[in-house]
């Protein structure tokens, strides 16, 4: 099902700006029993994306309600919500008082296979590196094309690639957040103030390792870090946590803690 301004079509004007330059944000949701998992931080960061973009906000109750009526009756779905600057005029220049193009399309969920939850991922580096734009740096626009280049460089001996920025900081996987367990038990995930998504799974897991009465750092992590680690998990609102079990030569297990994770997130509404 794909809607298009509240109504049900799968058409868009090539005039539209999101598909001329990628000027839009987007995010993915899970949906249970009708219901879009953690909705309202997925439209905080929504938000977020159109004031740095400077696109017009939406009328929220009324985009929440064509949510509602999108997703009803699905069991188990993806919900994927869009909103560009809208159609406007050739150039570069935003026109201003565009009304935004919102578009939402729910799909089947995807059939991972279970062992990537159980006995984990191998996980390949990726040679395409990020380049740093704080004004893009923690939302998801919809120029993808860095994550694209990363995504094929490897098939399918390997279930995620993790990727870095021109310093060589490790930043994220090509779909999903990093996490490491260092030696000492305490948790880390990259800084992403430069580049990169702050996802939405990456918040749920932080604000569960704090429940949990685990730090967890936020702070730049460089290679070395990751291949040291004891344990390394990747996270995305649709993989919810992939434990990864090979990473450059090294072999990982999977601490209790890991479990534990991936069953808070079953107790997702």
């Amino acid at each position: 099902m794909i809607q298009v301004n509240g109504g049900v079509t799968d058409h868009l004007p090539v005039t539209d700006r999101g598909l001329l330059y990628g000027d839009g944000v987007w995010e993915t949701i899970g949906v249970r029993q009708g219901r879009p998992q953690l909705l309202e931080w997925h439209l905080e960061r929504l938000q977020t994306g159109l004031s740095a973009l400077g696109i017009a906000s939406l009328d929220w109750d009324a985009f929440r309600e064509e949510i509602s009526v999108a997703c009803a009756g699905e069991k188990r779905a993806i919900l994927k919500l869009i909103v560009t600057r809208g159609v406007g005029q050739r150039g570069y220049s935003p026109p201003t008082l565009l009304p935004p193009t919102r578009i939402l399309q729910v799909t089947p969920w995807p059939e991972y296979p279970a062992a990537y939850t159980a006995t984990g991922i191998r996980l390949t580096l990726c040679e395409t590196r990020l380049a740093q734009q704080p004004r893009l740096a923690g939302f998801k626009h919809l120029n993808r094309l860095e994550q694209v280049l990363a995504r094929a460089e490897f098939g399918s001996e390997f279930q995620e690639g993790l990727v870095r920025d021109y310093h060589g900081n490790v930043i994220e996987g090509t779909m999903s957040n990093l996490f490491i367990i260092r030696t000492d038990g305490t948790v880390a995930t990259p800084e992403l103030s430069q580049c990169g998504i702050t996802g939405i799974m990456r918040r749920y897991i932080a604000q569960t390792l704090e429940k949990f009465s685990i730090e967890c750092h936020i702070q730049p992590l460089a290679l070395k870090d990751v291949e040291q680690a004891q344990a390394i998990f990747m996270t995305n609102s649709l993989i919810g946590v992939w434990p990864v079990h090979e990473f450059s030569g090294n072999l990982y297990n999977i601490p209790l803690l890991v479990r534990e994770l991936q069953a808070e997130i079953l107790l997702l509404p």
